[in-house]
C-alpha cells in the first residue's frame, strides 16, 4: 500500500471525530439540519486548511476541529433564533433515535463506516430533551461553556481555548450556566425500565380517559409541551398544573374515540430515553417522552413532538 496522502489523512482525521462534532453541535443547536450545515462548514474549513501547502501541519486535529465546529455553531445561533421567533407554538429539540442515524454521503463516509464502535460511542453523547429545553434559556456562550465543560468533560483551560475566552471568563460562564440549569432541572435520569413502566401506565390512563389514574401519576407542577410547529396538532403554549394537564389529555382521548386512522405504538429510544412513538399509515404521528421527579414515579414533564419535520428519523427507512 502506498503512503497516505495529505488529503486522505485529512479525510480520515475528520471522519474519526465527526461523531463528537455532531454531538457537540447538536447539543448547541438542537436541530439536525442546522448541525449538518455546521459540520459541512467545518469540513470545508478543515479541508482548506489541510490542503494549503503553505500552512503548518495541525498538531492536534481533534482540538482544531472542535474549535471550528463550536464557533461555527455559535455563529449559526443568530439564524436559529430568528426562526424560533416565527415558530408556531412551543419549540422542542429534534429528537434523535439510537443508534444515531448515519450521516449523509459526503467527505470521509467510507472512513466513517470503518470507525465502528468508537464513533458510535461518541455519537451517543446526546443529552435529554428536558435538559436541551433548559439549555435554550442560556446565552449562546453560557450554553457552549456548559456543554463543553459539564456534558463533555472539557477542562476549564480547554474550554477557554475552544471559545477564545480567558479561563476566568469561562469559569464565570460555567458557574452561571450550572446554577441556572440546576435551578430548573435536577441532575437525575431515571432507570430506563422505570421510565418505560411509567410511560406505559401514563398512556393506559391517558388513552383510556381515566382521570383519577392520571391525577395519581402527575406531579402537581407537571408541564406538558406539545410541538406541532403549525404542521400538526400541538398546543400554542406549554400547559402547567396537574388538573389542567389531566383534563386536556382525557378530553383528547374522548376525541380519539371517533372515526380516524388507527395508531400503531412502538417503543424507540430518543436521546437516550425510552419513548413512545405513534404512527398512522406507516408514518410517525407523534413521539412522547416523559420526565420524572427524582426518586419517584411522578411525571413532571410531558414532551410531545408531532411536527413531521422533526420525526423523519423515526419514519420508514
Amino acid at each position: 500500500m502506498g503512503a497516505e496522502t495529505a488529503a486522505e489523512r485529512a479525510t480520515r482525521e475528520y471522519a474519526e471525530h465527526r461523531g463528537l462534532l455532531f454531538a457537540l453541535v447538536y447539543d448547541l443547536l438542537g436541530g439536525v439540519a442546522d448541525t449538518e450545515d455546521v459540520l459541512q462548514d467545518t469540513w470545508l474549513a478543515w479541508s482548506a486548511r489541510t490542503g494549503d501547502p503553505a500552512a503548518a501541519p495541525v498538531e492536534h486535529p481533534k482540538a482544531y476541529l472542535v474549535r471550528i465546529a463550536v464557533n461555527r455553531a455559535l455563529a449559526q445561533r443568530a439564524a436559529v433564533d430568528r426562526r424560533r421567533e416565527a415558530y408556531v407554538g412551543p419549540w422542542l429539540p429534534e429528537p434523535l433515535p439510537e443508534p444515531l442515524p448515519e450521516p449523509p454521503a459526503g467527505p470521509g463516509r467510507a472512513a466513517q463506516e470503518q470507525a465502528g464502535p468508537a464513533e458510535r460511542a461518541e455519537r451517543a453523547e446526546a443529552v435529554s430533551l428536558a435538559l436541551l429545553v433548559v439549555l435554550e434559556t442560556l446565552s449562546p456562550l453560557e450554553r457552549a461553556a456548559f456543554v463543553l465543560h459539564e456534558v463533555f468533560g472539557y477542562s476549564g483551560a480547554e474550554t477557554a481555548a475552544v471559545l477564545g475566552r480567558s479561563p476566568a471568563a469561562v469559569r464565570q460562564l460555567v458557574k452561571r450556566a450550572r446554577e441556572h440549569v440546576r435551578a430548573r432541572r435536577p441532575r437525575y435520569e431515571p432507570a430506563p425500565e422505570v421510565r418505560r413502566q411509567v410511560t406505559e401506565r401514563f398512556l393506559a390512563a391517558a388513552l383510556g380517559g381515566d382521570l383519577p389514574a392520571l391525577l395519581r401519576l402527575l406531579a402537581p407542577d407537571v408541564t406538558l409541551i406539545g410541538d406541532g410547529g403549525g404542521l400538526a396538532p400541538g398546543g400554542r403554549r406549554p400547559l402547567t398544573g396537574r388538573a389542567k394537564v389531566a383534563r386536556l389529555l382525557t378530553a383528547l382521548a374522548r376525541r380519539r374515540t371517533g372515526p380516524g386512522p388507527a395508531l400503531d405504538l412502538a417503543w424507540p429510544t430518543a436521546n437516550g430515553a425510552p419513548a413512545a412513538l405513534f404512527s398512522a399509515f406507516g408514518r410517525p404521528f407523534a413521539l412522547l417522552v416523559l420526565d420524572l421527579a427524582p426518586g419517584t414515579d411522578l411525571v413532571t414533564g410531558v414532551h410531545a413532538i408531532s411536527n413531521p419535520e422533526k420525526l423523519r428519523a423515526f419514519g420508514p427507512a
